[in-house]
């Protein structure tokens, strides 16, 4: 810790950092997944091998709750629940799923593509949605509708015809109403009660009453990511979304408060979350790490706890670049699920990150914003997955077939190249199908047209 520094933040300079304290800087608390897998194995085991009774044990031993036979909430639950909630809330909950639905509605692509690559010879694409998917909804540090609808919608839209949500009860053995109330806005009427590993297993191996489905897709604990990497034979979950991180990244222009603030967004999430302010001054290090304590009167105590432990703690605080080059290089390394640039030019930056699932651009976005009501997804990669992936999308709910079609004319053509490529692999049979038994007279195909 620096002695200039408040001891609120943990504090970071890079120019004064070996290889191993960098890379240290770079881990998420979803990286140290092996404590989690042994456990994660055994409740996948039961779920295969007892189903139901599985899903009623696990709900009581983990949620604390008694859910006997009413695995599926009913209809009259929807009701019920809907009926319960503050009409503002349904308003936010209607105006987010239509922004959210808008912007998924423009991710998808034609069901059909084809162009004439060679005379005689069309080549295209078709998308198809997939069969069933089941979208997760975690509750265990609160209840999150807006992963209800961040995750819902895309499946719908996507036109997948069997679409399912999971998510764990509450004490009362209730699903959580304003989740219900998400899952019917999005358009899904099939909830089941069931929470992070046994909910993956419940979706790879059905159950009596939960179906068996293609994919799993949504935000969850490490357990959660531990059940995913046990079951990733069984069924397919693209976006590895794990314990919330951001990273901050402002200049000598920012407002140090806002960036307080917007510091606490995604720290307050849990104490497994990651959040770090980069910058290569000083003096905006100083200015923030002392408006952080202003805000913590605002906040309840147990957000206050978890947002101090992040900050406070080994994956968040201050990290100090000698320079702007430093601070993006530092930002594309880490590669965030979460980027929120404070900078009075803030598109200036867009050219300089490439690693990093949402990037908002400005005081006026923040994380609240994106994470509610701005339309993109906020169900994004964790723990440096934005290397190589993205956001959950309509992309994720849908599969892609290859079309080819070949006319006489076209075979021609292409033939002659492709027997030689078979023949110096040694593929007999391609090679005779691309010989003179295909155009013989006793061939069909000699004589189509």
């Amino acid at each position: 810790m620096d002695s200039d520094f408040l001891p609120t933040l943990s504090f970071y300079d890079l120019a004064t950092l070996d290889e191993l304290a960098r890379a240290q800087l770079l881990m998420r608390s979803e990286s140290e997944l092996d404590a989690y897998l042994p456990t994660a194995e055994e409740i996948c085991e039961r779920v295969a091998h007892d189903g139901d009774a599985a899903l009623v044990h696990y709900a009581a031993k983990f949620d604390g709750a008694d859910i006997g036979d009413a695995i599926a909430a009913t209809p009259e639950d929807f009701d019920t629940a809907i009926a319960s909630l503050d009409a503002r809330l349904l308003d936010a909950l209607g105006y987010a799923a239509d922004n959210i639905r808008k912007y998924h509605g423009s991710q998808l692509p034609g069901e059909l593509w084809m162009q004439e690559i060679k005379p005689g010879v069309l080549v295209g694409e078709r998308h198809t949605p997939i069969d069933s998917a089941a979208v997760y909804v975690p509750r265990g540090k609160g209840s999150f509708p807006s992963a209800a609808l961040m995750t819902a919608i895309p499946a719908v839209v996507a036109g997948v015809p069997n679409p399912i949500m999971l998510t764990p009860a509450g004490p009362d053995g209730k699903v959580d109403a304003a989740t219900l109330a998400a899952a019917r806005l999005a358009g899904i009427e099939k909830v089941y009660k069931a929470g992070g590993a046994t909910a993956v297993a419940a979706a790879a191996y059905g159950t009596e009453t939960v179906p068996r489905c293609d994919a799993f897709e949504g935000p969850g604990s490490p357990w959660t990511a531990a059940a995913k990497r046990v079951l990733g034979g069984r069924i397919a979950s693209r976006v590895a979304a794990g314990p919330s991180e951001a990273i901050v990244l402002a200049d000598e222009s920012a407002d140090p408060r806002l960036v307080a603030l917007d510091l606490l967004i995604e720290a307050e999430h849990g104490s497994d979350s990651s959040v770090y302010l980069v910058t290569w001054s000083r003096r905006m290090a100083k200015a923030v790490a002392a408006a952080v304590p202003e805000f913590w009167p605002r906040m309840r105590e147990a957000r206050v706890a978890y947002a101090q432990d992040v900050l406070c703690g080994p994956r968040g605080g201050i990290v100090l670049a000698r320079d702007r080059a430093e601070a993006c290089a530092f930002v594309n390394d880490y590669a965030p699920e979460h980027l929120q640039v404070h900078s009075a030019t803030p598109w200036d930056y867009l050219s300089e990150i490439t690693n990093a699932a949402e990037i908002l651009l400005g005081g006026h976005a923040p994380g609240s914003i994106a994470n509610y009501v701005m339309g993109p997804n906020a169900v994004l990669p964790t723990s440096g997955g934005a290397r190589s992936g993205s956001g959950l999308s309509v992309r994720d709910f849908m599969k892609s077939s290859s079309i080819g079609h070949i006319t006489a004319a076209g075979y021609a053509e292409m033939a002659p190249a492709a027997r030689v490529l078979a023949e110096y692999e040694g593929f007999d049979a391609h090679a005779n199908a691309l010989s003179e038994l295909r155009t013989s007279p006793h061939s069909t195909a000699g004589r189509s047209h």
